[in-house]
């Protein structure tokens, strides 16, 4: 009896070791894949004057090849994305603020000129009305952005305009077409919900093209709302959804959304801070 246990001890371990053995020699492994080649159907060489206009325009139809991930188990099935990316010329793609445009699993690509402009002008941060030296290039990755690899580097030269994540106060419909100004109103204000509010008080300051800046005293509680015309409620700025956690220091806002922006928890003098680049405000208890 003893004999047989000891057989039947041997016959599992050998089992164990071989299904163990079986599954590393099942294991997939990523071999590698070959770096996309990139190429543009239109030259690059005449500089680009990106026009807000012609935001809805192909810029140009930008192809490149299959990167053919390989696995021990033969060519990648997996989804594959691509990226085109813009940094200017010498910073070899390292400013943190690099410009991206995503892509559906294809390769090819006919980006507009507002996509062009958004990867410039707000994600890379140009300034509008100048003109660079852009170098793109094409990042692949697999699933869960995985085995990265770059194709070789196309330049050409752009100038960018000035673009928005939020419309400006000039910009919006009439009747509100202003010169630009801004106003704050709201029970966290001096002025309560009167409209129009008290000037020149409760008007922004506009700092650049996108930027406006209002040191005022807030209401520890109550909330607020920005009007682009004084006196006229047909647009506002606001945000989504007041309860977000720590919106009452600053987040995301746009144009003729719900809620009111919630005022601070305690009272004081703030300097309340407004980018509509990037569609955020920022709120500073001094």
């Amino acid at each position: 009896m003893k004999n047989l246990f000891k057989i039947s001890a041997i016959i599992s371990f050998v089992a164990l070791i071989l299904i163990s053995c079986n599954k590393e020699e099942n294991q997939v492994t990523l071999n590698g894949g070959t770096a996309p080649v990139l190429s543009a159907m239109s030259s690059l060489t005449v500089p680009t004057v990106l026009v807000k206009t012609n935001s809805t325009n192909t810029w140009n139809t930008l192809n490149w090849t299959n990167p053919n991930y390989t696995f021990n188990t033969g060519v990648s099935s997996q989804d594959v994305t691509y990226t085109i990316q813009f940094d200017t010329v010498g910073s070899n793609f390292k400013n943190p603020n690099i410009g991206e445009i995503s892509i559906a699993n294809n390769l090819q690509a006919m980006p507009t000129i507002g996509d062009i402009n958004k990867a410039l002008n707000v994600q890379l941060k140009l300034k509008e009305n100048v003109a660079y030296n852009v170098e793109m290039r094409i990042r692949s990755t697999l699933t869960n952005a995985s085995a990265p690899l770059y194709s070789n580097v196309l330049k050409t030269n752009f100038t960018p305009y000035l673009d928005t994540k939020v419309v400006l106060p000039a910009n919006l419909p009439t009747p509100n077409s202003n010169n630009g100004d801004l106003f704050l109103v709201g029970d966290a204000t001096a002025g309560g919900w009167a409209n129009p509010v008290p000037t020149p008080t409760q008007k922004f300051t506009q700092t650049n093209a996108w930027t406006y800046e209002l040191t005022v005293p807030l209401v520890a509680g109550k909330e607020y709302l920005m009007l682009p015309k004084n006196g006229d409620w047909s647009n506002k700025y606001a945000v989504v959804d007041k309860t977000v956690s720590g919106l009452k220091n600053g987040g995301d806002f746009d144009a003729n959304k719900n809620d009111n922006f919630p005022g601070p928890s305690v009272s004081g003098i703030y300097k309340i801070t407004v980018d509509f680049k990037l569609g955020t405000f920022l709120v500073v208890k001094l």
